[in-house]
């Protein structure tokens, strides 16, 4: 198959963030099959230009087989009206691809979200080609912005959204939800049950040091390593590092909030305000690099906004990594889908509660060592049977040929 994946936040392994749609690709790859990714060349996580400094306005690069085509698009600082301007550049440089220059006329081409023009200029471009178009939800716009209380449900923009969002889940051969319960909110939307498939991140265990417990010093260090943003209030983190410097007898604790984002210099000034003398910032690494870094935890955090949009689940990237490290996580959101809590790999409390966050840093801070190692051990495990990217590249592939197939059934009837 030659494939064609857009996905304007798509990054090299040599960028800080996700590598969903790399590692999947190159999992093809090695199966024969020639994949595109078709991606925006401005950093969204550094917020800075990461692959055309010549100044040209698309550069074809192939990384472990894996074509990327980065398209220029306009900076932007922040959730700022330059952001939509990028994205809407963005998608429409994807409309002028010609096949020529991606090599050859696709058989499929994946649409991704988060933000739906992207997915939108990716239907249209297998259209024109006569090709079927997997929509690939990964946030669910605009549900997103109204639950996180950015717009209301009446909001024109919001309007506009929705109705492109009920566009692509009709005009989809098959549609991949990262969300395990997000197949409810689809199908009230127009998407079609029998078409929904979910597969969600995971991890190259391949590309992992093997797994071996921290090392003891005495002080317990707890990683948080990602985007620095609204969704995952990670002030939640600093209040909790603050009850903790306060208490009496309190266990010998590090905080590292590891990455950047929209809310990190706010951040950094709230910890300075705080005298937060047991929590430290540091620059985002590329994902090459951020397994010997994860490697120096004792526990992983991840938060997320007390907010009604993961009542269909979550799937971050980060999770999983976690969970590979076999480290012991806190895991503080509120969903009725939590891996954490199926796997017994850590201890979850409720979204935006700091002093339920600081109770679970002193609970796991009183295990012993070995209890703690058995945690993540657990997380391991799940992680090896549940989201291996082999198991889920097997899943990936064949809703591409599934929808090559029903397209051909559906041009001869």
């Amino acid at each position: 198959m030659n494939i064609w994946l857009v996905n304007h936040y798509a990054i090299s392994p040599q960028q800080a963030g996700g590598t969903r749609h790399y590692t999947l690709a190159r999992e093809l790859v090695q199966r024969g099959h020639q994949v595109t990714i078709i991606a925006s060349s401005f950093d969204h996580t550094t917020r800075r230009e990461a692959h055309l400094h010549d100044g040209s306005p698309s550069r074809l690069e192939a990384i472990d087989g894996v074509r990327f085509m980065w398209l220029r698009t306009p900076p932007y600082t922040g959730n700022s009206a330059r952001r939509l301007w990028n994205t809407v550049v963005f998608s429409r440089n994807v409309l002028k691809l010609k096949p020529m220059v991606l090599g050859g006329k696709p058989d499929v081409i994946v649409g991704s979200s988060p933000h739906l023009f992207a997915a939108w200029a990716a239907e249209r471009q297998a259209r024109r080609h006569e090709v079927p178009f997997v929509f690939e939800v990964r946030d669910l716009w605009p549900q997103s912005l109204i639950d996180l209380g950015s717009f209301s449900e009446s909001h024109p923009f919001v309007r506009m959204l929705e109705r492109i969002e009920r566009s692509l889940y009709r005009q989809s051969s098959r549609i991949i939800t990262l969300l395990p319960g997000a197949g409810e909110h689809i199908s009230q939307k127009g998407g079609d049950i029998e078409r929904i498939v979910w597969i969600p991140n995971g991890v190259d265990l391949r590309l992992l040091p093997p797994p071996s417990p921290p090392q003891e010093d005495g002080v317990l260090t707890l990683m948080y390593a990602g985007a620095h943003g609204l969704a995952n209030n990670l002030d939640v983190i600093l209040d909790a590092a603050k009850i903790i410097l306060d208490m009496q007898n309190s266990p010998q604790v590090q905080f590292r909030l590891v990455g950047d984002g929209p809310d990190k210099g706010r951040l950094i000034r709230k910890a300075k305000d705080l005298k937060l003398k047991n929590l430290i910032f540091e620059p985002p690494v590329a994902k090459d690099r951020i397994y010997d870094l994860m490697r120096e935890a004792d526990v992983f955090l991840l938060t997320l906004q007390n907010s009604p949009l993961f009542r269909w689940g979550v799937s971050p990237n980060k999770l999983f990594d976690y969970m590979a490290m076999a480290r012991p996580i806190i895991f503080s959101v509120d969903t009725p889908f939590d891996p954490v809590k199926e796997a017994r790999a850590g201890v979850s409390v409720p979204a935006g509660d700091p002093h339920a966050l600081a109770e679970a840093v002193v609970s796991i801070a009183n295990m012993t060592s070995e209890e703690r190692w058995e945690m993540g051990l657990r997380g391991r495990a799940y992680v090896e049977k549940n989201h291996n990217v082999p198991v889920l590249a097997n899943r990936f592939e064949q809703v591409l040929i599934d929808a090559i197939k029903m397209r051909v059934s559906r041009t001869k009837e």
